[in-house]
């Protein structure tokens, strides 16, 4: 590629080409969008692609994921209390926050935004955003699909008035929609009263949440505006939430449209001419081969989200066998230098079922809503092909979802477990969220699901910051001993060059009694077994079918026992883990 090639007006230009091609847009001028969009990120159209296939990471990267008002304490902006726990209670355990969306909204606990340039005053303001980025990496929700219907775009919709006329998708109430995939069952089409008379216009997930008509480059344009001021706020790590709803094509599923991709590279174009280390994830709730594709060739999402995990190893710990988590894991591909997988195992949402669509036969899946109904979990559902309702999520705290079996339901190993899946999930190769309640071992609100009618409430409850400080300082209440063990874990993990997020992994065959992984630090000077009993019972294993090398000294990072003797047995308690290193730090 020679130099011309190379300058941002040309890359802009070539996604502009895709995106608003000359026989459905004759009228879009890409030249002037193309000025307009560098001009909106204060860049020039001259500067040069960074580099390709960096890591701007490594194992002390650690995310927690929190609304930010998850914490609360009297007469104080949430979002202060936030950063005082951040830096008091958490401290160098975690490096960045991903804080769920923080602008006015109308529902949805905030992925319904009324206005993208404003702080909830609720939460705070944004000097509160610019203080906790300065302290710790910012992740920030763009929640590119849908805004409110309370919003100003909306609000002019209907007036037929700029800006906002054709912010939205209005289509005649009558047209076929059969093919559109669908996350919700209420109808797609909301009818809205405007000047000019009625109109239906297309609302994927809820009807106060309006999908936004990025066939109109004036959407795009905003959007971008929107990205600079966030990355001039100390934004680093964009959030794409649902970005696969988002370009829509009468007569297909309207899901992962080419142009959709083509719109995530031009994203990713802009955000690192400006600032060569940011982070795009794509939020992509669908089967594992759907949501791998927003890698496209390491030049659309530097994360995606690995959603098969939570529904998998949840499984697993339930049923006392890996089986289906590893063969999942057996067909992972590794992330590209400069990519990376996103891993959690909870979230603000919950346990999304259609990650583990050919997973998990429907009867593993009805099995599993079953035993986590009787955990107390709520179910969400969808529509799917002939109009028949199909689980989407099961709403839980991971505390609660892991409390016992299927087989004998809750038992005496609740901590334990829940430690395991945290253990298993730190050990991956990738990058680990891990969501405040989960951190903090919260169980299920359920008071809070009747006060909002909400399933997803049920993992939303708000802390009274004082009182988690008296739970955090009992030794003994669960929350403590969570809260200090995955510390601990954290703390080790962090030292290990073997689980940078692009070190080498491989699964073990060890059984389906055990869930076992191999990773291997760049450089090649340090080797980690991860090897974990997913059972309620005690299991032996002979350290020499683990295939140690006899020359090393191999020590578990996590009880640190140090094993010298190969011939013996590796025998690990009900849910127990070892993290089998030769290298001691």
């Amino acid at each position: 590629m020679d130099a011309v090639q190379k300058n941002l007006g040309f890359i802009v230009t070539t996604h502009l080409e895709f995106i608003y091609d000359s026989e459905n847009f004759p009228e879009v001028n890409h030249k002037t969008l193309r000025t307009n969009l560098i001009l909106a990120m204060g860049l020039d159209e001259h500067c040069e692609k960074p580099g390709v296939h960096e890591n701007f990471w490594n194992q002390k990267d650690v995310w927690l994921i929190t609304y930010g008002d998850s914490l609360l304490a009297e007469d104080e902006a949430p979002l202060k209390t936030l950063h005082t726990f951040l830096n008091e209670d958490l401290g160098s355990a975690v490096s960045g926050v991903h804080i769920l969306p923080f602008c006015p909204y109308s529902s949805d606990d905030g992925f319904s935004v009324i206005d993208y340039t404003q702080i909830n005053d609720g939460l705070g303001d944004w000097q509160h955003i610019v203080d906790i980025a300065n302290d710790k990496d910012l992740m920030a929700d763009l929640v590119i699909n849908h805004c409110s219907s309370r919003s100003r775009w909306f609000d002019n919709f209907k007036q037929c008035k700029e800006p906002g006329l054709d912010y939205f998708i209005a289509v005649e109430p009558d047209i076929d929609t059969s093919q559109v995939v669908r996350p919700r069952t209420h109808p797609l089409l909301r009818e809205v009263e405007t000047l000019e008379g009625k109109k239906y216009v297309w609302c994927t997930f809820s009807h106060d949440q309006v999908d936004l008509n990025f066939a109109n480059p004036d959407v795009l344009l905003e959007m971008v505006q929107i990205i600079k001021l966030y990355l001039d706020r100390g934004v680093k790590i964009f959030r794409l939430d649902a970005v696969a709803f988002l370009w829509k094509e009468l007569g297909t599923p309207c899901i992962n449209h080419p142009k959709t991709h083509e719109v995530v590279r031009l994203l990713r174009t802009l955000i690192e001419h400006h600032s060569p280390n940011a982070i795009i994830i794509t939020e992509t709730n669908l089967p594992n081969h759907e949501n791998l594709s927003y890698f496209g060739n390491a030049n659309e999402a530097h994360a995606v989200y690995n959603f098969s995990l939570p529904p998998l190893l949840v499984h697993a710990l339930v049923t006392g066998t890996s089986q289906f988590l590893k063969a999942w894991q057996m067909t992972m591909p590794p992330a590209q230098f400069g990519t990376f997988y996103f891993n959690f195992i909870a979230s603000h949402d919950g346990i999304g079922l259609r990650p583990a669509e050919g997973l998990l036969s429907d009867e593993d899946i009805e099995g599993l809503v079953n035993t986590m109904q009787s955990f107390g979990a709520r179910i969400s559902w969808r529509s799917s092909e002939g109009g028949r309702n199909k689980p989407y999520e099961i709403n839980v705290t991971l505390f609660d979802a892991l409390q016992g079996t299927a087989a004998h339901g809750p038992d005496k190993w609740q901590i334990d477990r829940f430690i395991c899946a945290h253990v298993i999930m730190l050990g991956l190769e990738g990058i680990p969220g891990i969501y405040i309640h989960s951190f903090l071992g919260t169980q299920n609100y359920i008071e809070g699901v009747a006060l909002t009618n909400q399933n997803r409430t049920i993992n939303r409850y708000k802390w009274p910051y004082q009182d988690l400080k008296k739970a955090l300082d009992n030794p003994h209440s669960h929350h403590s001993k969570v809260f200090n063990e995955l510390k601990r874990l954290l703390a080790i993990r962090s030292q290990q060059s073997a689980f940078h997020p692009n070190a080498t992994q491989f699964t073990l065959h060890l059984g389906d009694q055990l869930f076992g992984f191999w990773r291997q630090s760049v450089k090649r000077d340090q080797s980690i077994f991860c090897i974990s009993n997913v059972t309620s019972e005690e299991i032996s294993i002979p350290l020499s079918s683990i295939n140690l090398i006899s020359l090393d000294k191999w020590k578990d990072l996590i009880s640190g026992e140090v094993y010298q003797d190969l011939r013996k047995e590796l025998t690990l308690g009900p849910y127990q883990s070892v993290w089998l290193s030769n290298k001691i730090v």
